[in-house]
């Protein structure tokens, strides 16, 4: 929009010292009082053709065909520059809406992250620090403005309305973050997520406990209150500054490359039936195994070298990216 607020700067700007120029021209050549110098500019750049509100000189009639000529010129530069502006402005709209909706219909098994505040950027943060696909939605335009210059995919649209969520991709979606900026909201979003697509994942935001409940109970897989994470890390910083440190190290990648991911073992991966000391994770990969969340849902913290992994467990790890990544195709890989 810069562009657009750049150009009626210039016009205006054009218009104003016409306008001043026929003003002094007047007032200095044949003596016109200020108001009636203005108002003969004006007329005479808008081509009324009202007339000489007073009797003009031979050197007011030079002045004025010169003021006609250049003033006229602008006149019709600015109704022009307005007129395309305001065409490319319905232009870039009509087309930028087409090529955002191609770019939608193009993704599949992405994330959708409802509402661009201070939770959703959030998200949306980390979803692209991730790589993984996904759409921002949100109702205000200047969130949406802010999530494209950003680089994301973004649509203006009400998060809570079946049509917007279809046009998201909804049904291919893998998962979505009901991050708006009301409790109710939040739980109509769930609710209506849940039955355009019962097998996607859902995160929510809630501000009450009691809202943290209503969200589970309509659908919600996992579910944040902000402010109660936020006053935790805020007393676990005072009380424990080492372990606040290194939650920040392993969440938000402050200092070294490393991250924490899960990594699922595929069923018919080779190292399935294997141990943990057999697949030498740490020594070979650079990688530690923090948990294993077995296919039951078990999860077992800490697990010992002679843990063995089976197809559909999924390890929790931590490790630089390139080294995760390595370990992921490790697990995937089937048998011969």
């Amino acid at each position: 929009m810069q562009w657009v607020y750049g150009r009626l700067a210039i016009i205006g700007v054009a218009m104003a010292a016409t306008l001043l120029i026929g003003t002094l021209g007047f007032v200095l050549i044949d003596h016109f009082p200020v108001f009636d110098a203005f108002y003969m500019s004006l007329i005479t750049i808008a081509t009324v053709g009202y007339g000489e509100i007073h009797p003009l000189s031979q050197a007011g009639r030079v002045f004025n065909s010169f003021l006609i000529f250049f003033g006229v010129s602008i006149m019709f530069l600015a109704i022009g520059a307005v007129t395309q502006t305001v065409v490319k402005l319905e232009l870039n709209e009509v087309f930028g809406k087409r090529r955002v909706k191609r770019m939608i219909d193009k993704l599949d098994k992405h994330y959708i992250v409802c509402g661009f505040g201070r939770v959703g950027r959030g998200a949306a943060a980390e979803l692209r620090r991730s790589g993984a696909p996904f759409v921002v939605i949100d109702s205000d335009e200047r969130r949406v403005e802010s999530a494209v210059r950003a680089g994301m995919l973004a649509m203006l649209g009400d998060s809570t309305r079946d049509e917007t969520l279809k046009e998201a991709g909804i049904d291919r979606a893998r998962g979505l973050v009901a991050a708006l900026a009301t409790d109710a909201d939040n739980l109509f979003l769930v609710l209506s997520a849940k039955t355009l697509n019962p097998a996607m994942s859902v995160s929510a935001r809630a501000g009450e406990e009691e809202a943290e409940q209503k969200l589970r109970r309509v659908g919600a897989d996992v579910v944040f209150r902000p402010y109660s994470i936020a006053g935790y890390r805020l007393a676990q910083a005072l009380l424990r500054p080492q372990v606040s440190e290194f939650l920040d190290f392993t969440t938000q990648n402050i200092g070294l490359n490393v991250s924490i991911e899960q990594v699922a073992v595929g069923r018919d991966s080779e190292v399935a039936g294997k141990s943990l000391a057999e697949m030498q994770v740490r020594r070979e990969l650079g990688v530690i195994v923090l948990a294993i969340r077995r296919a039951s849902g078990a999860m077992e913290f800490n697990p010992p070298a002679g843990a063995v992994i089976a197809g559909g467990d999924c390890l929790i790890v931590m490790g630089e990216p390139d080294n995760l990544r390595n370990l992921e195709k490790l697990l995937a890989e089937a048998h011969a």
